[in-house]
């Protein structure tokens, strides 16, 4: 045999194949990093165009969404296990090419999808987005994921809990340290707990709809979702929870705002104010802080009920919009305004209820918005405090004397919670301010483990909630 019957012919060349779910995974993924934008507002128009264009089925949507949500969700444990199969320092690598390599160890390590299959795919897709030298990369990096599950990689890569405990959790469960010590404090329990709650935030979380009172029933909904679709919420007598898989805007009440989409910790804050006894009038009620309006849609019905009237203040124009959207055709009298809390039009003493729901870090909404855990930085809460203390004492000044104030916010961070309520009632950093705290247990029936109270923390693991938070005062001169 010659030389040349030895030489084997070259390999044709083949052009990559583009896989559209994983496509559209890597774009939001992209959008994500490159724009600080958060997938839960990326991924809906991407998985609408790609349905219009006939490219996708349920499952392919299901497919991308888990995708990008598990691949957000565990970002910190895959970087550390991708972190210990290449020779350079994880900051050197590429973004987009750490986008696949993370999105190829989700595969690997959080999903079904069988070995080779999710090496296959990933490599495609870096063949599609990077090119064939990353792409070989790529490879050459899941390979040595494959050699192991999730269980063994975690126990190479974490610290020891008895080494470094918070480091330890912040591997493990794929949240900074800083967040990990902080819920901590706040949640105040021992490893269980902290785990418990650590877990419940890399979960996929439920689908709660809000039935707005004189407007919809839950018993419209859950005809509406049928038996195998819906369930009656919790704690929230408001709420429903949808199946995994269903679209909410496709039912007649939330397209009439007759319903919406509101997490029942939400639901309990707005129901808690609303049902908290004040001496004297009950016609005047505010939402300091409305946008994007969930909250004042239910405030607005249960006010509606009683004859009385909700004024709700939004600072951003383009959040004001969202509100006059999800109080649009409510029977009762209501008004919306773009307006700053801390510099409010209004004159003081003029509510009997006040609701501000202050901007906030969002810890307590993680699993919703898994990148903000990635993006919030410690020093983040010292620009919400003043903002916070700002107006939370406006809220007292604007509610009358017997009128109850509820200071609510999605983050249990200590410095955002009671802190901030101590520290007004005090006067620290401004005019003390007379009122007395309200315990809000009570207020939220049938729910257990809200602690000692008179304020209420929300968590994940315990009541299937958002972190919400939520203080109760009543102006006493």
């Amino acid at each position: 045999m010659n030389d040349q019957q030895r030489r084997r012919p070259a390999k044709p060349h083949r052009r990559p194949q583009k896989d559209p779910v994983r496509f559209l995974a890597f774009e939001a993924l992209r959008a994500v990093d490159e724009r600080d934008a958060y997938a839960n507002l990326v991924l809906p128009p991407l998985l609408k165009k790609a349905r219009a264009k006939g490219d996708f089925d349920a499952r392919d949507a299901a497919l991308a969404t888990e995708l990008v949500y598990g691949t957000l969700r565990r970002q910190g444990t895959y970087d550390a296990i991708v972190a210990a199969c290449i020779d350079r320092p994880l900051r050197e690598v590429d973004p987009p090419v750490l986008d696949v390599l993370n999105m190829g160890v989700h595969q690997l390590l959080g999903t079904r999808i069988p070995t080779h299959a999710a090496v296959s795919a990933s490599v495609e897709l870096a063949r599609v987005v990077l090119g064939e030298g990353r792409a070989k990369f790529v490879n050459a990096v899941l390979r040595k994921v494959a050699a192991d599950d999730l269980d063994g990689w975690v126990a190479r890569v974490a610290p020891s809990y008895d080494e470094d405990a918070e480091d330890h959790l912040a591997v493990v469960h794929s949240h900074p340290r800083w967040i990990v010590s902080a819920l901590w404090d706040a949640l105040g329990s021992g490893r269980a707990g902290i785990e418990d709650l650590l877990e419940a935030d890399n979960e996929r979380p439920e689908v709660t709809l809000v039935a707005r009172p004189g407007r919809s029933t839950t018993d419209e909904l859950l005809t509406a979702l049928g038996d195998e679709n819906g369930l009656p919420g919790r704690w929230s007598p408001y709420a429903v929870r949808m199946a995994e898989g269903g679209e909410p805007g496709a039912l007649s009440a939330v397209q009439e705002a007759r319903a919406g989409v509101q997490d029942e910790g939400s639901q309990l804050v707005a129901a808690a104010l609303a049902n908290a006894p004040v001496d004297g009038s009950d016609t005047r009620w505010l939402d300091g802080c409305a946008g994007p309006g969930g909250k004042a849609a239910l405030l607005a019905a249960l006010a509606a009920e009683r004859g009385a009237a909700l004024l709700a203040a939004e600072k951003q124009p383009h959040r004001a919009r969202l509100v006059e959207r999800a109080l649009a055709g409510n029977p009762g009298p209501y008004q919306v305004v773009t307006a700053d809390g801390t510099r409010p039009p209004w004159r003081p003493e003029s509510f009997d209820r006040v609701l501000m729901d202050v901007p906030c870090s969002g810890l307590g909404a993680l699993r919703r918005r898994p990148e903000a855990r990635w993006r919030r930085r410690a020093e983040d809460l010292e620009s919400f405090a003043p903002l916070q203390r700002g107006l939370l004492r406006e809220a007292l000044k604007a509610v009358r004397v017997g009128g109850i104030v509820g200071y609510a916010t999605c983050s249990p961070h200590l410095a955002e919670t009671r802190v901030v309520v101590e520290d007004v009632l005090k006067g620290r950093g401004g005019e003390p301010v007379e009122a007395e705290w309200v315990d809000a247990r009570p207020l939220m029936p049938g729910v257990p483990a809200l602690g000692d109270g008179p304020d209420v923390q929300l968590w994940p693991h315990l009541h299937g909630t958002d972190a919400m938070y939520l203080a109760l005062l009543r102006r006493t001169a």
